[in-house]
């Protein structure tokens, strides 16, 4: 595993992200501490998770529960690995389907990080994201709670999510060196993200690639992923290293977060930190 920086940390460039272990259609629990641990002995050093990571009607907080109870039960150096976690998105049913609510009311933000820190066992979270903007609460103050939160050591480090360059920029100037990380939906089938990647990398930030692999249950593009297929069937490799070798590529300060239900699935995503693409093959995937 190689690794990559993450504000005052060594993140693995590939790390892992918990939401289909937690969610609708989730493995039992004993699988899914399974899949964490064998990531962990794979060289991960990062784990993602969010308060809102649990299935709709159900008790809040499963990810967050389930990635400690993991990290607390692994027998490798602890000291090495993170947990990030995001406040600002709830479960709800919208016409009888699972949704996913906003609630970014920075009183609000405040009441759930102290939650995520009990829920995690900790004192002071790692990284602690605001997980989406509301159209109805000024960005300034959500960052202002982000600001307190490091200031009561609530949480050592803050980042924002499904950000755009105006909102990094501006959490930016509020936030300064407090601010190490934005986490953004990125993959061959979204790349809206783009103008994201370049301001992170101008401003020393981490960009933390959410659904790398091109969303979770979600339907592919194929036309777009058809190249990244072309290149894994002449190097013999899954198309999932191929995806992630090319984020990877955008810049040292891009790192993936790919889920999965099985360690198989993932433990062979994460052979992607070492595949190097040629030129002739990063010029044909875009």
């Amino acid at each position: 595993m190689k690794y990559r920086k993450l504000g005052p940390y060594q993140a693995s460039a590939i790390s892992y992200g918990d939401m289909p272990l937690a969610i609708e259609g989730r493995p039992d629990r004993a699988t899914a501490i399974g899949v964490i641990h064998d990531v962990l002995d794979a060289g991960v050093t990062h784990i993602d998770t969010a308060w809102a990571y649990y299935p709709s009607g159900e008790v809040p907080q499963y990810g967050e529960k389930l990635a400690a109870e993991a990290l607390h039960s692994w027998h490798g150096d602890q000291s090495k690995v993170t947990i990030a976690t995001k406040v600002g998105h709830f479960r709800n049913f919208t016409d009888g389907k699972p949704t996913w609510g906003i609630d970014d009311d920075p009183e609000h933000l405040k009441a759930r990080a102290h939650e995520s820190a009990d829920a995690l066992g900790v004192d002071t979270i790692d990284l602690l994201y605001s997980h989406r903007p509301s159209p109805d609460v000024p960005y300034e103050k959500v960052i202002g709670a982000l600001a307190d939160l490091v200031d009561e050591e609530v949480a050592a480090t803050v980042g924002i999510s499904n950000a755009d360059p105006e909102q990094i920029r501006l959490a930016h100037r509020i936030l300064g060196e407090k601010l190490v990380a934005v986490q953004n939906q990125f993959s061959p089938g979204f790349t809206s993200s783009e103008p994201e990647i370049e301001v992170t990398g101008e401003l020393g930030l981490a960009f933390v690639a959410w659904s790398p692999l091109g969303g979770y249950r979600a339907a592919l593009d194929q036309e777009r992923f058809e190249p990244f297929q072309k290149v894994a069937d002449a190097r013999g490799i899954s198309r999932a290293q191929v995806i992630l070798a090319w984020e990877l590529s955008k810049g040292p300060h891009v790192i993936p977060i790919p889920g999965s239900h099985r360690s198989a699935t993932i433990l062979d995503s994460l052979k992607a930190a070492d595949l190097e693409l040629t030129a002739d093959e990063l010029a044909a995937l875009g």
